[in-house]
């Protein structure tokens, strides 16, 4: 399986790097945190680093450490605008409970 992102999302990513100048993807993983156990992590990526697992989506590289790859296989990242808040959302099948306001996950 692959993690992937949506089209709007990986528009999102490009335009955001073309704006810094640099980089060379976006970094996903996962970490411990929050009520539910994991939180996601998202940065922009200026390297990859010699153990990423690398997928390629819409033209944009996706880099993920393979400590955080069984929890996001499947995973597809979306960008979303809901009314005046927008940001990046995690569409992840792995996910058997989260918390309430959705920033921490358990699988």
């Amino acid at each position: 399986m692959a993690v992937t992102l949506s089209e709007r999302a990986a528009k999102h990513v490009a335009n955001y790097i073309a704006k810094r100048g640099k980089g060379v993807g976006v970094r996903l993983g996962v970490r411990t945190s929050g009520c539910s156990g994991m939180a996601y992590k998202l940065e922009f990526a200026d390297e990859i680093e010699p153990d990423d697992i690398t997928f390629e989506s819409h033209g944009v590289t996706v880099l993920i450490d393979p400590k955080s790859l069984p929890y996001l296989e499947g995973t597809e990242l979306d960008y979303a605008r809901e009314g005046l808040n927008e940001g990046f959302k995690f569409n992840n099948p792995n996910v058997k409970d989260q918390c309430g306001c959705g920033e921490s996950f358990n699988v």
